[in-house]
């Protein structure tokens, strides 16, 4: 009888411990993110006194004629003077429109890469931008790997390939030790479950730097945002997804051999193959929990949105997430392009035939299908006449490591045979950029599955004729039909991408231009303006949802 109650007692033991355990756990996290809050606050207070004195004396310099900030540029101290001019002027009554210096805290933005010099990089300091002028008195803090960058440099960088200019006093960089940790040389095996992992050290070394009022994911690691919510659960959280890390594409890609369909098309064979798709699904299904802690999500595109509402949606709903996944297309140069670039008959007559593929040099944008293809359609190429060059295929993209510096070099010894109509671009600058959109004809882009494009959205407000891989959001939102006509070709295959080049170097004069034309109305849906109304209506619901009295005990 007695080792009845003895078993009895250690069954009611174990399940009160294990119905214990959510409760523990979160209350481990809440202690653990209070005390880490607590250690930070000091740099916190050194880093919002430091902006509010640097602001200072920048606005003291920009009232002297003869002196200029030198890490401002003159346009943005009076657009600055204008926002700040605005604070204080009433609000009309019986409207409610909080002012702008109502938010005084820190929004941190996680992304390890900022310096990069990519799409993503543009979406992040776009969106600082858009958050500097809403919230001018609110510090925008940027955890990033980039220790070889100081904060003068990296804005430098955002004004020369971006066109972007930033507050400087209102925007500061922490520097993280552990970058290594979400690199992909770092897990030869179970890369998405690493990286994702590795993702929680960078997270865990960032929130111990400064622990932010509102966090922010702008480059895909949705496992910091879980672990922002373990830890400080009444700081919102926001994800802006690029692209899912696990999707129903990729697992279907494992069965698929077709050429173009991604790195890992026809990868699900033999047991082996089998024993990747299982891992595959139960990472998905770990994802789709993690997602459901997010506060706001935006994707950049219909597709992104469709493949993060099919994983997260469910987790979002029973958690009680109120706000929709919301698409907010990412921001594109379009005004700039649209007043630099003409698109008439007079600047037809200056443009050359050559193909342009702008992409960092990463191996899932494909460069070796497009070259391929450029091979194969300049054997059937016919001259318009004698006198005419040949088109040239120009590849302009970043280089951020050793890895990719030896991509380029392999795509060099692949282009070998036609060398002399192949020129390889690396880290050009945005002016250079300009004029390759300027002079060519064609835009290519070859990734599968590429979330959005914002390359592909250049092209069309330069007036190039895209030819795209046949997916993600470059075939579902910007080459798509305008007033009833195409703006572009689709392909997947290296044969289909040299056929969609042929047709887009065969078009008439007349037909080539009305392509341009209709391309040209179709990236206005896609300008920097779009973007920063779009992203300032998301970070207004996340200023909503931030705790007041957490913020006024910290300031």
């Amino acid at each position: 009888m007695a080792l009845t109650f003895d078993i009895l007692a250690v069954l009611v033991g174990t399940a009160v411990t294990f119905a214990l355990t959510p409760y523990l756990f979160r209350l481990v996290g809440r202690i653990t993110g209070s005390q880490i809050r607590s250690k930070t606050q000091q740099r916190r207070v050194l880093l919002l006194s430091r902006a509010a004195t640097e602001e200072k004396e920048q606005k003291d310099v920009s009232t002297t004629p003869e002196q200029k900030p030198a890490s401002s540029s003159t346009s943005l101290d009076e657009e600055w003077e204008k926002v700040t001019e605005g604070q204080d002027t009433p609000t009309p009554e019986g409207q409610h429109h909080p002012s702008d210096a109502d938010f005084s805290g820190v929004i941190g933005f996680f992304h390890p890469f900022c310096n990069a010099g990519g799409g993503g990089e543009r979406v992040l300091f776009a969106a600082i931008l858009a958050t500097q002028h809403r919230y001018p008195n609110a510090l925008c803090v940027v955890y990033t790997g980039d220790h070889d960058a100081s904060k003068q440099q990296i804005l430098s960088n955002v004004r020369t390939r971006f066109n972007i200019d930033l507050q400087p006093a209102r925007i500061c960089f922490l520097y993280l030790g552990t970058r290594e940790y979400v690199l992909a040389s770092k897990w030869p095996h179970f890369t998405l479950l690493g990286q994702s992992l590795g993702s929680l050290v960078l997270g865990w070394e960032a929130f111990n730097l400064l622990a932010p009022d509102i966090y922010v994911d702008t480059m895909g690691y949705a496992f910091t945002l879980a672990l922002s919510k373990w830890l400080f659960p009444s700081v919102p959280t926001g994800a802006y997804v690029h692209y899912p890390t696990i999707s129903t594409d990729m697992l279907s890609s494992l069965k698929d051999d077709v050429a173009g369909r991604g790195l890992n098309a026809g990868l699900g064979k033999g047991i082996k193959g089998k024993a990747k798709q299982l891992y595959w699904e139960l990472f998905a299904k770990l994802y789709s929990w993690i997602g459901g802690s997010v506060d706001i999500v935006m994707t950049n595109s219909s597709w992104t949105q469709n493949h993060i509402t099919q994983l997260w949606s469910a987790s979002r709903s029973h958690r009680g997430k109120k706000h929709a996944i919301t698409v907010v297309y990412p921001p594109c140069a379009v005004s700039e392009l649209q007043s630099k670039i003409p698109v008439d008959a007079i600047s037809e007559k200056h443009r050359t035939r050559n193909l342009l593929y702008i992409a960092q040099f990463r191996p899932e944008k494909m460069h070796h299908i497009i070259i391929d293809a450029f091979h194969a359609f300049l054997k059937t190429y016919k001259h318009l006449s004698e006198t005419e060059p040949r088109p040239k295929l120009i590849l302009v993209g970043s280089v951020r490591d050793d890895h990719d510096e030896k991509r380029v070099y392999k795509l060099r010894l692949q282009a070998q045979s036609i060398k002399d109509s192949v020129q390889f671009v690396v880290n050009a600058k945005w002016p250079q950029i300009l004029e390759y959109l300027q002079s060519s004809s064609v835009g290519v882009n070859g990734m599968w599955n590429e979330h959005f494009g914002i390359g592909v959205v250049e092209y069309q407000a330069a007036g190039l004729i895209s030819v795209v891989n046949d997916s993600g959001g470059p075939k579902a939102d910007i080459v798509v039909d305008v007033d009833g006509g195409p703006t572009g070709f689709h392909a997947t295959t290296p044969e289909e991408f040299a056929a969609g080049f042929a047709k887009a170097l065969d078009l008439s004069p007349d037909q080539a231009l009305a392509m341009r034309q209709r391309a040209r109305k179709s990236s206005l849906r896609f300008s920097e303006e779009v973007f920063s109304e779009a992203w300032t209506g998301q970070l207004e619901r996340l200023v909503e949802l931030a705790d007041p009295v957490l913020l006024k005990k910290i300031s």
